[in-house]
């Protein structure tokens, strides 16, 4: 806290919400919206949730959220939608259009939690955009509405003044990237270790890692563990000999198995998620471009070159001129 600083005022975040809304898609970013305060300690938002006529909204669960009336809503900084499946039928209630139209208009920014970005693009709000929602529903949401680009691999994703993100706990990066671009990385940083989040996740991350992916492909769970340990130390040596010793195979079985139940072979099974680890790491900063080659099992800063772009396209240094 700065003795000298001048009181700042609270920026409005209005939280709009419909029957069968996602709980955690609420309250996640009101939590982070909660917590942050400016320089002098006092609080940097003041958080409204609204819905369109004002009474209370069921959720998902066995709590209900109470909310209050539009009219008596004070004029939104920041719109955001929140998800849940509700959004399938909330999209065409005229009066939750009517409300979104209205204060999206006089907003700064304009957000949405997973499935909330059916709501912004039944809207209109998102044509032109490139958005993302639940990994579940990304095409879904591109065959409704064919004039927007839906990216179904990100956490979140920003252009303009628009803001979508992906499934249920995306809502809390999102919001930790909106503190961090009205009050600095500083004070995202210190909620996230208020939260106990083990990292703050950049937008271009995954929303669904190699890791857990191919965990859920594999038809036996024979390789669960084995697929953990990769995740876990991704620059460890996994040569066939020492990954078929580990899960008791021989190696040509082990190869041929692990190809036919995950669609990949070991070495490119590892590489996935070297890669992921490594671009994550250097998106959150805790490691540079320098040492990730090593740190990762790359074994040189162009075998690490390669592998980015085999896997993403782009190079390492390409990636965190995109998103750091």
């Amino acid at each position: 806290m700065h003795a000298n600083s001048a009181k700042c005022a609270p920026r409005v975040v209005t939280l709009i919400v419909y029957d069968n809304v996602k709980l955690l898609d609420v309250t996640g970013p009101l939590q982070v919206f909660s917590d942050a305060r400016c320089e002098d300690g006092s609080a940097a938002y003041q958080t409204v949730i609204v819905s369109a006529d004002g009474r209370p909204v069921s959720t998902d669960t066995m709590l209900s959220l109470d909310t209050i009336d539009p009219a008596d809503a004070p004029p939104a900084d920041t719109v955001l939608v929140a998800g849940g499946r509700g959004a399938f039928r909330a999209r065409y209630a005229p009066d939750l259009q009517a409300l979104l139209q209205k204060v999206s208009s006089r907003s700064r920014r304009i957000c949405s939690v997973c499935l909330g970005a059916f709501i912004l693009a039944e809207a209109g709000l998102l044509r032109g955009k490139r958005v993302t929602t639940h990994w579940l529903e990304c095409g879904r949401l591109a065959e409704d509405y064919p004039d927007i680009t839906v990216v179904s691999d990100a956490i979140f994703v920003h252009e303009d003044r628009v803001w979508t993100s992906a499934g249920v706990t995306s809502g809390i990066d999102m919001a930790l990237a909106l503190v961090e671009e009205d009050l600095g990385r500083r004070e995202a940083l210190r909620i996230a270790r208020l939260l106990v989040l083990p990292i703050k996740r950049q937008g271009g991350q995954s929303q669904y890692s190699v890791s857990l992916r191919h965990q859920v492909d594999g038809d036996t769970g024979k390789f669960d563990a084995l697929l953990a340990a990769i995740q876990d130390q991704p620059g460890d040596v996994y040569t066939i000999p020492l990954m078929a010793s580990r899960v008791r195979m021989s190696e040509r079985n082990f190869a041929r198995v692990f190809k036919s139940e995950l669609g990949k072979s070991p070495a490119q099974y590892v590489e996935q998620v070297r890669v992921e680890a490594a671009r994550d790491a250097l998106l959150d900063r805790t490691v540079s471009l320098k040492v990730a080659a090593s740190q990762f099992g790359f074994g040189s800063d162009e075998n690490m070159r390669r592998a980015f772009k085999r896997q993403f396209g782009v190079t390492p240094s390409e990636i965190l001129g995109k998103f750091a």
